[in-house]
């Protein structure tokens, strides 16, 4: 296991009740919040809604009259990890994640931010609007404003607009049976980040994996005639490939055997570093799900995620392929995890 300790203060993530995306709503409370914003009617306006709330897809996407889709989407969360400039670049990383998932390109993005001015000093978030600065340049994206609040407990994310060729969405509801299951970036970001948080132990291989943008991914899942992606995020990969599943109307297998971790993810797990929103995730997908692997895998799988990798119906070069998808079950069943 790669881990250092810091002593360096004050600590971000002591100033949160949770992390990252682990402090998400849980899936179900979520969806049964929004059931009443679904299907109410198209508006007066320019443009068609191509996706909405209907799938719980990864962004919003209206179609011009110009033959250009533009994609909206906005993530934030408090922070996952103590350094201020990496907790930006993670966030806005993860925000701009959404765009990629959808197969679109970022053009634009404004800050979100809330900060306890009377316990932790401005010049942190600035810091923090460094990174975030950062990853934006990287991946070509205008950054311009945005809004800020003061606010008990830190927050920061980005609200984003990009555009994508409507006819080449990657969306939730496309997966077809017949066709592999690939995941760009390996698993176990969460419990790293949730033994960070109790040690102070800081993990570089999960700040890697977390503020690598998704955009070479998502390309290369174009390519290769993609139609159907996710990104794994606070619903780990198990809430995300049910709610892929469900739209589509498929059963989701897993070879447990060839998903990829970070270095130390085991070790974390089996040492307790497991967060309330990881077991939230696994409860709402259990009655789902036919699984001929331990409960430590599945936890495993259920991990929360922060900026994780996407998840793409088909085989896309270069990536891991961790399953494939087969025609719908009549009693539910959207997961099967083999070993």
């Amino acid at each position: 296991m790669v881990g250092v300790t810091t002593t360096d203060a004050p600590r971000l993530t002591q100033y949160a009740h949770g992390g990252g995306c682990a402090c998400k709503i849980p899936p179900g409370e979520l969806e049964a919040v929004v059931a009443g914003l679904v299907g109410t009617g198209t508006p007066k306006g320019p443009g068609e809604l191509l996706v909405g709330l209907d799938d719980g897809d990864d962004a919003a996407v209206v179609s011009l009259a110009n033959g250009t889709a533009v994609v909206a989407t906005a993530d934030f969360f408090t922070p996952v990890v103590d350094d201020a400039y990496d907790w930006g670049r993670i966030a806005a990383a993860n925000a701009l994640s959404d765009v990629y998932a959808m197969g679109g390109t970022p053009v634009v993005a404004v800050n979100l931010l809330a900060w306890p001015r009377d316990l932790l000093p401005m010049e942190l978030a600035a810091e923090v609007l460094a990174g975030g600065l950062a990853i934006a340049r990287e991946a070509g994206c205008h950054l311009a404003g945005g809004h800020s609040v003061d606010d008990p407990e830190p927050k920061y994310g980005m609200a984003v607009t990009g555009i994508a060729d409507p006819e080449r969405l990657m969306r939730n509801d496309a997966a077809v049976a017949g066709v592999p299951l690939t995941l760009t970036k390996p698993l176990g970001i969460g419990v790293l980040n949730s033994r960070h948080k109790a040690t102070g132990e800081v993990f570089p291989q999960a700040v890697d994996a977390m503020t690598t943008l998704n955009l070479a991914a998502a390309a290369a899942a174009l390519r290769a005639g993609a139609r159907s992606a996710t990104d794994v995020t606070g619903f780990g990969l198990l809430g995300h490939l049910h709610k892929l599943a469900r739209a589509s109307g498929v059963t989701a297998r897993i070879e447990a055997s060839k998903v990829p971790y970070l270095d130390g993810a085991r070790e974390a797990l089996r040492d307790g570093y497991v967060s309330g929103g990881t077991r939230r995730n696994l409860d709402w997908v259990r009655p789902h799900l036919n699984a001929a692997v331990s409960e430590d895998e599945l936890l495993l799988l259920a991990d929360a995620q922060t900026s994780g990798g996407l998840l793409v119906a088909g085989e896309v070069p270069g990536y891991p392929v961790i399953g494939e998808l087969l025609p719908g079950r009549a009693d539910g069943t959207t997961l099967d995890v083999r070993g």
